[in-house]
């Protein structure tokens, strides 16, 4: 049977989500209102909500349209590429926690976008299949190296990937503490050490 009602506009996707991403950088968590975003896109209320049931939804939304930019790029260094795909996740974290000004050790909007993940299973779920999308790049960067002869071959890459991006979060999420491309270099040189075939 064909689907029942008209199909989704995806212009009207793309307009909405760009002003909420406009909104949710400058504003903030706090900042972000669905009713302002359908003003400014023209759009019905009841539109945006049939697609983003909530603000969290929207939030999650603009997030995963923001982070399809980051490529993972492959040159046959691992340490090389390793470090580069760190700065933009460490990229992406410093623009969610600055979002709406904020300055200082706050996890800010990146806060917010985890607990959404927690308050709505939905959410929980389809933000467990982007980071599982996304991190099969990584794991497939990993596997190519160990392929190569670059890595050991007992390499466990889900574990080395843990390692890299799960300090960088804890650094945002709880510390605090800054993450840029200095401290990618430092974190991809800790989780190498042993893991390279030649040192």
């Amino acid at each position: 049977m064909p689907p029942r009602g008209r199909p989704r506009d995806a212009e009207v996707d793309e307009r909405v989500l760009r002003i909420a991403a406009a909104l949710l950088l400058e504003r903030g968590y706090a900042g972000l209102s669905i009713d302002e975003v359908a003003e400014r896109a023209g759009t019905a209320k009841t539109t945006l909500y049939r697609r983003w049931p909530t603000k969290d939804h929207l939030a999650v939304a603009v997030v995963a349209r923001l982070q399809a930019d980051d490529e993972i790029t492959d040159t046959g260094d691992i340490r090389a590429d390793l470090v580069d795909y760190l700065e933009k996740i460490a990229a992406g974290l410093n623009r969610m926690r600055a979002a709406g000004g904020r300055e200082g050790p706050s996890s800010g909007t990146a806060g917010e976008l985890v607990a959404a993940a927690a308050r709505h299973e939905d959410i929980g779920r389809l933000t467990r299949e982007q980071y599982a999308r996304r991190n099969a790049l990584a794991l497939a960067l990993i596997e190519r190296a160990r392929a190569r002869g670059e890595l050991r071959a007992d390499l466990d890459a889900e574990t080395l990937f843990d390692q890299l991006a799960g300090a960088l979060y804890y650094r945002v999420m709880i510390t605090g503490a800054p993450v840029d491309r200095a401290y990618a270099q430092r974190l991809v040189a800790s989780a190498l050490e042993g893991s390279l075939t030649c040192q």
